[in-house]
């Protein structure tokens, strides 16, 4: 079978690669081992979406059928630091509507999976898991576990950190564990919330509350590895507890609505994101610490930078050209390379210390708060990203 794009991978970023390939001629393929499943009640797995990629989700058709119901806008955030630094954003003081839209992994992906199942131009190859994956000069050839061999002018490897792609095209990545666990767990509130988002850096890991529609949150702990095992060890009542007393009891007592989970977080770089007829997108790229809540929002604008090269393109040059890839690479750098630095950066300045470290980062919180103009470039850059 011959195709322009091959993507592997139907995670968040796949799927919106490909559905944002909908307008051009190309045709394309998506290689998924097996189909979404979409848990009962609400997804422990919770995003944050920026508004420039809400506005790319929307452009590509999902958005606007996703279900309101399940979804809540940031109007205000507190950042609280371990020794009395605060730093506070609010989407009125910048003049937007919202600072981000928060929503389960689960219902983006439902509507992506619908929205790929319906596209003209794009095969659904599911279950099918990739075999073998080699470069010619004019094409690659993916070879599936079934035996099907698929050729390709671009392979879009969208598998995820551990992906198979990349490594079948021998790119070798740099892993850096942070010895952390991110546990996350969605809890009903006594009091309101009122779309605020919480985030307090402590001697135990950056703690994080994000509003959910109605009475509810999602709290994600990036926490050292032997106390996010403590917390995923404790019962539902003692869990409610230590969430609710580690924020300050902020939003009153707390009761468990989805059972917490925990994944290791580590940070993860490529040499390139390019290759001949190679090119990767979102996790299978780059990966960041959780405490910026950017992890999926860059492989979104992954997804989009690729997919409008590749629609904007001449109809003469061949869709996996390295020095067209290369293009893709160049504008996605500096944003990447940002942020990574910038989230690694806060987590090392954030880690445990006793003397003038503490002082020297409180005091940059309450400095950054009291100058508007600053805050407004944070948020300003946070809300095209």
């Amino acid at each position: 079978m011959d195709f322009d794009i091959v993507i592997v991978g139907g995670g968040l970023a796949g799927l919106a690669f490909a559905a944002a390939l909908r307008r051009s001629a190309l045709s394309v393929a998506l290689v998924e081992g097996k189909a979404p499943s979409f848990p009962e009640g609400w997804d422990s797995r919770i995003y944050a979406i920026s508004p420039a990629n809400a506005r790319f989700l929307d452009e590509i058709g999902a958005w606007r059928h996703l279900d309101a119901t399940r979804m809540e806008a940031v109007q205000a955030m507190e950042v609280h630091g371990d020794a009395g630094g605060r730093l506070d954003f609010t989407a009125y003081g910048s003049g937007i509507s919202e600072l981000a839209w928060i929503l389960e992994s689960s219902l983006m992906q439902r509507e992506l999976w619908e929205t790929a199942k319906r596209q003209g131009n794009l095969t659904l190859l599911c279950p099918a898991r990739p075999h073998a994956l080699t470069f010619a000069a004019d094409a690659a050839q993916l070879t599936l576990d079934d035996g099907r061999c698929l050729s390709a002018r671009l392979v879009v490897a969208a598998d995820g950190a551990d992906s198979w792609t990349r490594a079948a095209a021998g790119i070798a990545v740099r892993f850096d564990p942070y010895d952390q666990q991110g546990v996350v767990a969605n809890f009903a509130v006594e009091r309101p919330h009122r779309g605020t988002a919480f985030q307090w850096f402590r001697d135990d890991g950056v703690l994080a509350w994000l509003p959910l529609p109605g009475n509810r949150m999602s709290m994600v702990w990036s926490a050292p590895e032997d106390h996010g095992r403590a917390l995923l060890a404790l019962d539902p009542g003692a869990l409610c507890n230590r969430v609710a007393e580690a924020g300050g009891r902020r939003l009153g007592a707390l009761d468990l609505v989805t059972p917490a989970a925990g994944f290791p977080l580590r940070l993860m770089r490529a040499p390139s994101a390019v290759a001949p007829r190679l090119a990767l997108i979102g996790d299978a790229a780059h990966t960041i610490h959780p405490l910026s809540g950017h992890g999926i929002n860059l492989g979104f604008r992954d997804a989009q930078v690729l997919a409008s090269l590749l629609c904007d393109k001449p109809g003469h040059i061949d869709c996996g050209d390295l020095g067209l890839l290369r293009g893709y690479e160049r504008a996605r750098k500096e944003e990447v390379v940002t942020l990574q630095t910038v989230t690694d950066s806060l987590h090392d300045l954030f880690r445990p210390a006793t003397g003038p470290l503490v002082k020297i980062r409180n005091f940059g919180l309450n400095l950054t708060n009291a100058l508007p103009v600053v805050k407004d470039l944070l948020v300003r850059y946070a809300l095209a990203s």
